[in-house]
């Protein structure tokens, strides 16, 4: 068994970025962690930070929200003590995963940001993954913040949308 919290919160980290083919957020590994009362906030950035540094996770930084993955040495780190992980903690992320996986998966695999220009302009940055797989992806120049606002609020609604007419039009042939 292990004895240092530490190295449990990173094995449980690890666990977890293995058990699903997406990422995940930094807000919904947070959200498992508080709601179970593994532990605090502050440890688990803590944590976080020293898988990044370690190279055992990935992070990829996306508007606002941070995304992880296991790398392979994080497989390969897991593959040789993910056995000490009890396995009522075990339990407790498998059924968190199972319960929430749509939901974990859709709030990752659609995305939408913008950034300004140095020409005052605003781009949109639109985006929709299955997996790790990018299935759309674009950016549209905008002249003002309301309206790049506007298009990364729709683009969760209207992404489906938007992706079957894009596929619908490339796909005819005249």
């Amino acid at each position: 068994m292990i004895s240092e919290p530490i190295t449990l919160y990173k094995l449980m980290i690890l666990y977890m970025l293995n058990e699903v083919n997406f990422p995940l957020t930094n807000s919904q590994l947070t959200g498992f962690f508080l709601d179970n009362e593994y532990t605090t906030y502050f440890t688990l950035q803590q944590v976080l930070s020293e898988l990044i540094d370690s190279k055992l996770i990935t992070d990829r930084h996306i508007g606002n929200s941070t995304r992880y993955e296991i790398s392979s040495d994080g497989e390969e780190t897991l593959g040789f003590f993910g056995k000490d992980i009890s396995p009522a903690i075990k339990s407790d992320m498998d059924n968190f995963l199972k319960a929430n996986k749509f939901r974990l998966r859709s709030e990752v695999g659609t995305t939408a940001d913008y950034y300004k220009t140095d020409d005052r302009n605003y781009i949109v940055h639109c985006e929709v993954r299955e997996g790790k797989s990018i299935l759309i992806s674009f950016d549209i120049s905008v002249p003002d913040e309301r309206e790049a606002m506007d298009m990364v609020g729709n683009w969760k609604a209207k992404s489906q949308k938007i992706y079957s007419y894009v596929m619908k039009q490339l796909m005819e042939t005249k």
